[in-house]
């Protein structure tokens, strides 16, 4: 038998980066379907492709990476509150409340994309920089992790908000202690990558939004207008907030990208980012909001990028699509860094492009559609999936997820204090 050439090889490769580029778009228009639940359905079906670890490996990366520039467009089209109530709402929903979804979809994709410009020559000297310090870091590990829920804390404005934000950390941080380590037993998720992280995920962040849906009256503008109204150095300046986030998600266990673009952006943002009522009307606001969706958008690509390197130069698994490789990978990277940021930079060029494209008919289409029917399938389908990844224990981890996941929008704080079911387990996991 001959052996296939480097040519046939590479050809295979970006038929697999092909493939991983369709699904990640395909999941990520699917409202409330975590990337870390498309990248261990990958790896469990990885065995069973016609190609090398590597190839595979490559679907999945590329997957993710798209997955986390097309998430932004169901995020924007669900959930939209009525206008009276639209000062507490997402930065984005109050972008299409005001016929501006079309700039929020290019605002997203050019966060994405400087994120990936940024990111990807910064990738391996920070790894090797962390690598280097890697003691020290671990070391120093719960006190950061404290810091950082300290300054989440913190960015919330009132104190009555404050302590509301405390109570939900504790909250998600019980959840985490409860069902973190339960046994999994679903059929999709791959030994090496059996984790109650999908369910619970999926359960915090994704369903609260959905169940809000099937009451929201809130009605889809026209959206008008496709320029985008941030000036170029604000633009930059929010991306870059984004990048730097994306390395802190990287590198240190526990921190989401939601929770790095607060940090990044110094608290100003989110839902309850709201300012002055003159600043409202100076058009302060309308200028945080896009800035949010920059970093956001930024933070979420980033963080791809840095994790897929961490995974090749530490070892370190900082992200679902990070231990779904690691699977396909044997316990480790299946290919080396500067393979895997080829695939990422490949990738990112493809969803840049796809953001606008897919996303002015998406936004055009799904926002016609019935909201509760819509919200009520994918609450099936992710209920389907937690059992389809951890069973029964899955199942009872989303529902319970759920509920938590529903307490911070009702008290008016942040959902990201819910990273507390990873950064105090983490965090006191590194103290033993």
């Amino acid at each position: 038998m001959v052996a296939p050439s480097h040519l046939d090889t590479a050809l295979l490769t970006v038929g697999f980066v092909a493939g991983g580029v369709l699904l990640g778009t395909a999941s990520g228009l699917i409202p409330g379907l975590h990337v870390n639940a498309l990248a261990l359905l990958l790896a469990a079906a990885a065995p069973t492709l016609p190609g090398p670890p590597a190839a595979a490996g490559a679907a999945v990366l590329a997957a993710g990476v798209v997955h986390t520039f097309l998430d932004v467009v169901p995020a924007l089209v669900l959930g939209v509150p009525d206008a009276a109530t639209a000062a507490g709402s997402l930065p984005g929903h109050r972008l299409v409340l005001a016929g501006r979804g079309r700039e929020a979809l290019r605002l997203s994709a050019l966060g994405s994309g400087v994120a990936v410009a940024v990111a990807v020559p910064l990738s391996l000297p920070l790894s090797a920089l962390v690598a280097a310090g890697r003691a020290e870091l671990d070391a120093a590990l719960p006190l950061l992790l404290a810091a950082v829920v300290c300054l989440l804390v913190a960015a919330e404005p009132t104190w009555p908000r404050r302590l509301a934000g405390t109570g939900c950390f504790g909250l998600a941080a019980a959840l985490g202690f409860l069902a973190l380590d339960a046994p999994t037993a679903g059929a999709l998720a791959p030994e090496a990558a059996a984790s109650m992280l999908a369910p619970l995920f999926a359960g915090l962040f994704g369903a609260p939004v959905l169940v809000d849906a099937l009451s929201g009256r809130g009605a889809i503008p026209p959206q008008v207008g496709r320029g985008v109204a941030l000036s170029p150095r604000t633009t930059l300046r929010a991306a870059l907030s984004g990048v730097g986030g994306g390395a802190l998600v990287g590198y240190l266990p526990g921190v989401s990208a939601g929770v790095a673009t607060v940090l990044a952006l110094g608290g100003v943002g989110g839902e309850s980012g709201a300012g002055t009522a003159e600043e409202d009307a100076g058009g302060r606001r309308e200028r945080t909001d896009r800035a949010y969706v920059v970093a956001t958008s930024g933070a979420d690509t980033a963080t791809a990028v840095f994790a897929a390197t961490a995974l090749t130069v530490l070892g370190d698994e900082r992200s679902g699509v990070a231990v779904a490789l690691s699977a396909v990978g044997g316990g480790g990277s299946p290919f080396g860094s500067l393979s895997a940021l080829a695939v990422v930079v490949l990738a990112a060029g493809v969803g840049t492009v796809l953001v606008p494209l897919v996303g002015d008919r998406y936004l055009s289409l799904v926002g016609r559609l019935p909201h509760r029917p819509l919200s009520l399938a994918v609450l099936v389908l992710l209920w389907a999936l937690a059992a389809a990844f951890a069973g029964w224990a899955g199942l009872c981890a989303f529902a319970l997820a759920a509920l938590v996941g529903l307490v911070p929008p009702r008290l008016g704080v942040r959902r990201v204090h819910l990273m507390g079911v990873l950064l105090a387990p983490v965090a006191l996991g590194s103290l033993g």
